[in-house]
């Protein structure tokens, strides 16, 4: 089992923009898994049409989405993006099963509504939801997927 840090590295948005709106930090806070989340160990992350549309705003672009989000809603900042991710879950948290440790996983990019399961609600990882472009990122354990196959890390979280 590895030692999880208090930090991490990650890229934050910090408004929409160009390059100019993105910080790499090295001291942002590893988030900690609620109840229905595990913690992943980032090994690879793609860049998706996602993560530079909702950068740029280009989803305010129409009068349904004045938020420059998937949802519509505005997006609070800073946020750290990354709609695509490979990786390790190095914790759990207290509803899920601790035999998920160390399961090599990758996670649905629009995510289902807890509360409407059955609509994706356009809650999307990188947007609505903190993202990979850190170390680490918590998402709900029943959005990732165990997978085992001989793809690399990169090819997986792209």
């Amino acid at each position: 089992m590895s030692i999880i840090p208090k930090t991490m590295r990650a890229v934050l948005t910090t408004g929409h923009g160009g390059f100019e709106v993105l910080e790499f930090r090295n001291d942002v806070k590893v988030p900690e898994p609620k109840p229905d989340q595990v913690l992943i160990k980032v090994l690879g992350a793609g860049i998706n049409n996602t993560d530079i549309n909702t950068r740029t705003a280009w989803y305010s672009k129409y009068k349904s989405n004045a938020g420059g989000s998937w949802s519509g809603a505005p997006l609070k900042f800073p946020r750290i993006q990354g709609a695509d991710v490979c990786g390790v879950i190095v914790s759990t948290g207290s509803k899920v099963n601790k035999s998920r440790i160390e399961e090599r996983v990758i996670a649905r990019t629009m995510q289902t509504d807890p509360k409407n399961p059955q609509n994706p609600n356009m809650i999307t990882l990188g947007s609505e939801l903190n993202g990979a472009f850190a170390q680490y990122v918590t998402i709900r354990s029943s959005e990732t997927f165990s997978v085992n196959c001989k793809w690399s890390d990169a090819e997986l979280g792209s």
